[in-house]
């Protein structure tokens, strides 16, 4: 088990100290310092390394969610705020979740043992790099690993993206926009077709009038990637064809 190198913002002084006190009950999070601003933070998040942020969101100055969107992308956050509303912002700012003051240690625990599944999920799929890639996505409130290998086809939702795999009836919500998505997934496996799906091009089988079919699904092409679609298929084909 790995220790997380964690910091604490939070510009009320008490419940910087109920957190701080729990960080200290958790045997694999190690404290590097307290904050009472995010902006007094960023040098030590960046500089220090830190792998965990447990933020406050109302703050002066910079608030949380700002705040989140400008720090390093291999840095967790957990959102600890006294107001609900904000929620949903927080799980649109990537976070791996959201506690709600006063806190209790099994909600502090609870969301810590998050935080270590997700970095000890990243270094296992860094460990089966060259046999096999894996993402990890947030759906709900769990963290899951697939294999790039088992992904179908993903649609995009407007905030959300739904992730279709091989021999499952079912589909991967999360919550993330399509391209976010998009530059996470290899580029000589993955195309985008439609502004709405992108497909494992190993995946496909079967072409019909400007659509890829999956079983009963079947995926439009759009005009703005349709050269690119028909240059691929081209390129693949035994012998020349018209544009599909």
């Amino acid at each position: 088990m790995r220790n997380l190198r964690c910091c604490i913002i939070d510009d009320e002084p008490l419940a910087q100290e109920l957190i701080k006190s729990y960080v200290a009950q958790t045997p694999f999070l190690e404290l590097v310092d307290t904050f009472p601003s995010a902006s007094m933070a960023v040098k030590t998040i960046i500089e220090d390394k830190i792998d965990l942020v447990f933020l406050d969101i109302q703050m002066s100055e910079l608030n949380g969610i700002e705040f989140a969107k400008v720090i390093p992308s291999d840095c967790k956050i957990v959102f600890i705020t006294a107001f609900e509303q904000y929620a949903l912002d927080g799980f649109k700012a990537n976070a791996l979740d959201y506690l709600l003051k006063p806190v209790n240690y099994s909600e502090f625990i609870g969301a810590a043992k998050k935080a270590l599944n997700w970095f000890e999920m990243v270094e296992s799929s860094k460990q089966h790099k060259d046999s096999e890639e894996y993402i990890i996505v947030k759906s709900e409130y769990k963290l899951i690993q697939i294999a790039v290998s088992n992904i179908l086809y993903i649609e995009g939702l407007k905030d959300y993206v739904k992730i279709y795999l091989e021999d499952s009836n079912s589909s991967i919500m999360s919550l993330m926009s399509l391209k976010t998505l998009e530059a996470s997934l290899p580029q000589d496996r993955f195309m985008r077709v439609h502004r709405s799906f992108i497909v494992q091009t190993s995946k496909i089988k079967v072409l019909e009038r400007n659509r890829i079919v999956f079983g009963k699904q079947y995926i439009p092409i759009s005009d703005t990637y349709k050269d690119a679609f028909n240059e691929y298929v081209s390129n693949r084909t035994l012998s020349p064809i018209k544009e599909i």
